[in-house]
């Protein structure tokens, strides 16, 4: 969060328009969804490469140096393998797209992860356990290998010179984010460019890049971004005359179809002087509600997060963290039907303030049972919180002018 502050502030400065407020919004919702739904997942990844290392793996390798230059290496290639594929399969590019539905470039982006993804990118990492990377090692590793690729989601920063050649960069990665034809499936590599020179995908940035996808999102709701592409394969495969059609609109290249269908859609030229975003209007009122209704979900959410080791030690906190996470789920979902439809704000935002209170309510009067007296602190002042926050919901938007700010 301070990070993507400094870059706005820069921004502001340099007066470059990076931030657009239903953007950053819908990008912060899509990393939400994708932690919370990760805390459940994260058990089965680690308990699948214990099990491999476990029972299969063909050598014991020392901690050593050498040990973490091989992993390090071997991460960012079996990362490459998952990003490239991620783009040439339809069911892995169902779950990838919604980290390049944006289309703006800040920090904010990097945060924009998809929620199914997971189900999938652990697999590309098993090999290393297969060849004797100790679990904990790998997901240190792993963890590195995200990280580094925050930064490079920016237009702030330029060429870096000879760092171009071995390094993903800001500019590489611009490369990656854009919609025009020539830059389309290039510069896959995590923190290593390497891979990409060395397998064809590479790209150098030269015209000014269009952000986003060839067919357009066209909303700022996390559950939109999330299941938008997943239907369109699920209606296209429904009208597949031949089971071996059906299977191939799964697993082809994103844009196949059927020549009885119109055939692979091939995308068009782009030029970004004439590119014109998708926008939603919001008055002053609008969008400071919006922000400080976030700012308390973030952290709702942080709450959620670092509670876990507590609250899932037995079946019942288990299932008790499981409303927890679909309550923020549905939270989200309620704003991003805000950001959607302005002038439906207060039906949407009182839905979400009243579900956030049932959810509280619930967990003071029968989760106390199950859960520690911290969990329930918590949730007593959140539920504080959100009851409050009924008074200036009514005061914004039913006694002060509504007038859309430019």
């Amino acid at each position: 969060m301070l990070l993507m502050f400094l870059e706005w502030t820069w921004a502001i400065r340099k007066k470059i328009p990076v931030y657009r407020l239903p953007d950053f919004i819908s990008n912060l919702s899509c990393g939400i969804g994708q932690q919370v739904i990760g805390l459940f997942l994260s058990v089965g990844t680690v308990a699948a490469y214990g099990y491999v290392y476990d029972h299969w793996r063909l050598a014991t390798l020392p901690t050593t140096w050498w040990m973490w230059g091989l992993l390090f290496l071997g991460v960012d290639f079996c990362y490459y393998w998952f990003h490239r594929l991620s783009h040439e399969i339809n069911f892995l590019w169902a779950a990838h797209v919604v980290h390049h539905q944006s289309e703006d470039y800040n920090l904010s982006v990097a945060l924009r992860q998809s929620w199914f993804q997971q189900f999938f990118s652990w697999l590309f990492y098993v090999p290393l356990a297969w060849l004797g990377f100790h679990p904990v090692h790998l997901l240190t590793v792993a963890a590195f290998n995200t990280l580094y690729q925050f930064w490079i989601h920016t237009e702030l920063i330029g060429n870096l010179g000879p760092l171009e050649w071995i390094l993903n960069t800001p500019s590489h990665h611009r490369v990656h984010h854009g919609s025009n034809p020539e830059y389309i499936d290039r510069n896959h590599g995590g923190t290593l460019i390497l891979w990409d020179r060395l397998f064809g995908t590479f790209e150098p940035e030269k015209s000014p890049v269009v952000y986003g996808i060839t067919s357009p999102l066209r909303s700022f709701s996390a559950f939109e971004a999330n299941f938008q592409y997943w239907k369109y394969l699920a209606r296209l495969s429904s009208q597949a005359r031949r089971f071996g059609d059906w299977l191939r609109t799964w697993v082809a290249m994103p844009g196949w179809r059927p020549a009885y269908l119109g055939g692979r859609e091939m995308p068009s030229p782009v030029e970004r002087s004439h590119f014109r975003k998708f926008d939603v209007r919001l008055s002053r009122q609008e969008g400071l509600w919006l922000l400080g209704q976030f700012v308390l979900i973030i952290l709702h959410t942080t709450a959620f997060l670092f509670l876990a080791p507590e609250g899932l030690k037995n079946a019942e906190g288990e299932l008790w963290y499981g409303g927890w996470g679909l309550a923020l789920l549905l939270s989200l979902g309620c704003l991003g039907l805000s950001l959607q439809n302005s002038r439906r704000m207060v039906l949407h935002e009182s839905l979400r303030l009243s579900l956030s209170c049932l959810w509280c309510g619930a967990c003071l009067v029968w989760g106390g049972r199950f859960l520690s007296s911290t969990f329930v602190f918590v949730h007593a002042g959140f539920l504080i919180l959100w009851l409050l926050s009924f008074i200036p919901l009514v005061l914004i938007f039913q006694f002060f002018p509504n007038q859309k700010a430019s």
